[in-house]
């Protein structure tokens, strides 16, 4: 079977360089198809470099084409709308710049990951990765944009991953790691007699005040700290939505034993990752993952039956997953009455 390597790079880097400039959203503004010379205007780049990208765009179904009269004219299509557009409640755009600056610098050096065994953060930004999220945030800027990052996802993924089981048992919820809080906002509003709060470092506490709860989310707290060092809130559920994919099974391990001691009896932990085929054999999305988290973490991606071994070595009981169709899944284990 012929697969175009070549052509993924290519394809990764023409949808960067769209959204980077501008593109769909000049055109959503416009309200009306608008031709190259229009659009290399509106996002300042040459013609020729325009012409070439929009015609990219339209072989990868991004754009409609429109031809009147001899002239030549550009739309967004619906998914370029709805998914590559900053305005839009499900932008992907923060995500795609992430993957454009910051991933897509450590891929360059996958060859030393396989060869070395870990991530490559030092090679690609000249930062120690001795501490995983020092490298992760090493700056005020690179921090928001991982925010950002992580608020897309669970503005798209969080609703199917909380209501894969029915959570509204558990009224004391903590969303460890919670980041930009949009998951804590989906379990308010599918779970209205919850109320949720956000564990992660202080920093990042600080951030996401600033840029992403607001004071009128009167069910979403914050607590400050590291979840392996500190004291954890006392609570009915705990979340680790991405949290245990980047770390080892033995670090996985101490982080749930700490969630259980702290734990109530009758609670239950919540996993949510991508999960593997038992076999391996896919999906192909969270297999790339786990190499990104090769390149990036110190981490992998598992499969149920191996974050299930991990829930019970650490003393959780009557664990299940369910799989909910898109790319995040989850697991629920039980601490015993």
């Amino acid at each position: 079977m012929s697969f175009p390597s070549f052509h993924l790079p290519c394809l990764s880097q023409t949808v960067f360089t769209s959204c980077e400039l501008g593109v769909f959203d000049v055109l959503l503004k416009a309200e009306r198809p608008l031709s190259a010379e229009e659009i290399s205007q509106a996002v300042g780049a040459s013609l020729d470099g325009t012409q070439r990208l929009l015609a990219a765009c339209a072989g990868l179904q991004l754009l409609t084409v429109h031809h009147d009269n001899g002239q030549v004219s550009y739309s967004n299509t619906e998914e370029a709308s709805v998914f590559l557009t900053r305005s839009s409640p499900l932008s992907l755009c923060q995500s795609i710049q992430y993957s454009s600056r910051t991933i897509y610098l450590c891929w360059h050096y996958l060859t030393d990951a396989v060869r070395e065994g870990k991530n490559q953060y030092e090679k690609a930004f000249g930062v120690s990765s001795k501490d995983l999220f020092q490298a992760l945030y090493r700056s005020d800027e690179e921090m928001v944009k991982f925010m950002h990052l992580m608020n897309s996802i669970w503005n798209i993924c969080g609703k199917d991953v909380i209501t894969a089981f029915d959570l509204s048992p558990f009224k004391v919820i903590c969303d460890l790691g919670g980041c930009s809080g949009a998951l804590a906002k989906q379990c308010t509003s599918v779970y209205p007699e919850c109320t949720v709060t956000i564990f992660d470092l202080p920093k990042v506490v600080r951030m996401s005040q600033e840029h992403f709860v607001s004071a009128a989310d009167l069910r979403i707290g914050f607590r400050e700290g590291d979840f392996f060092k500190d004291s954890l809130p006392a609570a009915d559920l705990y979340i680790l939505a991405r949290i245990l994919h980047d770390w080892t099974d033995e670090r996985c391990i101490e982080l749930l034993q700490r969630i259980y001691e702290a734990c109530k009896p009758g609670g239950a932990v919540l996993l949510v990752e991508a999960l593997l085929n038992e076999d391996g054999s896919g999906p192909l999305t969270v297999q790339l993952y786990s190499l990104n988290m090769l390149v990036q973490t110190e981490g992998r991606e598992r499969t149920d039956a191996q974050y299930a071994a991990l829930l019970t070595t650490a003393g959780f009981t009557n664990i299940q997953h369910r799989l909910t169709g898109k790319i995040y899944d989850a697991v629920l284990g039980y601490k015993e009455t």
